[in-house]
């Protein structure tokens, strides 16, 4: 059975169109006759999504899958599979729901493979770019288990809480970013077109002009004559870096650097632990071997100094030793994080200790996250203030001496 994409006319001569299932085009086209649906077009959905991949679709991006559509979705399959609704009837009743083509296509492909036998993880494995290894590792632990709804359940709420911490994080870098780049704009702007035809009225002034408006015309000379230039370096420069991060050696060096950095460095690190704890904990909880969970734990902190701290600990874990002790040895974990855990081992309750730990960094997100937006938000307005200042008082101290000058 394939996966189809439909367009056509409805019984009220309204454009109509959707995703689904069927033995053949022929057959798909049969059955939309039978609902008062005209076909118009019909074709599989892979190659609808190859077709699509070659138009420029601003729809595209407003329709990505988030981690909040994922949860959601997640959440609804085990309020479901609770109530008692067979595993394959639920995919459908999710499948009817939903409107994002992309988590569609993904629920249909996931239900077809599980009609035909398929483990529910290993039908989700085939679309990694919608339900991450965390997620297929949690599916697999619930169903080896016979706990696969309180797996989901916990799920959603892991995939809520990662999608929250993300949100603030992204959410107070956006601001500061649009104030540098509107005041990147304005003094372009004002060095380009303004600058240029005030400084046209010293042409005839005789005097010297001060140091600080000669620097002014010069900058402003140069910016206007080569534009081009600095817009080819700072793209070279954006090529340049991102070509750096993307080898193994530069990754290191670039993450080694932004932990040494003050502020971000600290913020980078609590991230990296209460994202770590939580993921470690819930896949601790719902099953999942130790030693996979180290594994995927480490592919969620995002950065290659912490990575590797977690692989250590991985391989000391698989010699017998503790988790803490290797985490510990690494440097890159805060004390108290790796005495919360040793505990959690020594009792018996490294689960609820990690969840503790969650909970106390994503606070101590919240709280840096608020700390750096209030003192990052007045530092951006002086440091614009202060050039569009400068601009200014060098443009209009030459202009009051020629008042001056014509006075006198």
């Amino acid at each position: 059975m394939s996966v189809f994409a439909w367009q056509g006319i409805d019984a009220r001569g309204k454009p109509a169109k959707g995703i689904r299932d069927a033995e053949s085009a022929r057959a798909l086209r049969g059955a939309l006759r039978k609902e008062g649906i005209m076909a118009t077009s019909i074709e599989e959905e892979a190659a609808a999504r190859k077709r699509v991949a070659r138009e420029i679709d601003l729809s595209r991006y407003l329709q990505r899958v988030s981690t909040l559509d994922v949860a959601l979705v997640t959440r609804q399959l085990a309020t479901l599979l609770r109530a008692g609704v067979p595993l394959v009837e639920a995919l459908s009743a999710i499948i009817d729901q939903l409107e994002k083509p992309a988590l569609k296509t993904a629920f249909t492909q996931t239900r077809d493979k599980v009609n035909e036998g398929s483990s529910l993880a290993d039908a989700l494995k085939a679309h990694t770019k919608v339900f991450p290894s965390v997620y297929v590792n949690m599916v697999a632990a619930g169903e080896a288990s016979g706990m696969l709804d309180g797996v989901l359940e916990r799920l959603a709420d892991f995939l809520d809480s990662q999608a929250d911490l993300r949100s603030k994080v992204t959410g107070a870098l956006i601001y500061p970013m649009v104030l540098a780049v509107f005041a990147v704009v304005v003094v372009t702007i004002i060095m380009v077109f303004v600058v240029p035809k005030v400084t046209a009225i010293f042409a005839d002034f005789e005097r010297a002009l001060p140091w600080y408006t000669q620097l002014l015309i010069t900058v402003s000379d140069f910016i206007t004559a080569f534009w081009w230039l600095l817009v080819g370096l700072m793209a070279g420069a954006g090529y340049g870096l991102k070509r750096f991060r993307s080898t193994p050696a530069g990754r290191e060096k670039w993450d080694r650097m932004v932990l040494r950095l003050p502020q971000v460095g600290k913020l980078v690190v609590m991230v990296a632990v209460a994202r770590f704890s939580r993921t470690l904990a819930t896949l601790l909880a719902s099953g999942v071997p130790v030693l996979s969970a180290l594994d995927i734990t480490r592919n969620v902190l995002g950065n290659t100094m912490l990575m590797k701290a977690v692989e250590e600990a991985r391989d000391s874990i698989r010699e017998g030793e503790s988790i803490a002790t290797p985490l510990k040895r690494s440097g890159q974990f805060p004390p108290i994080v790796t005495h919360m855990i040793a505990v959690g081992e020594r009792s018996g309750e490294l689960e609820r200790m990690l969840e503790h730990v969650a909970v106390a960094y994503d606070g101590q997100v919240n709280v840096r996250i608020g700390a750096m937006t209030r003192i990052l938000e007045p530092t951006m307005i002086i440091i614009m203030a202060a050039v569009v200042g400068s601009i200014a008082f060098s443009m209009m101290m030459p202009l009051l001496k020629i008042n001056e000058f014509i006075g006198g």
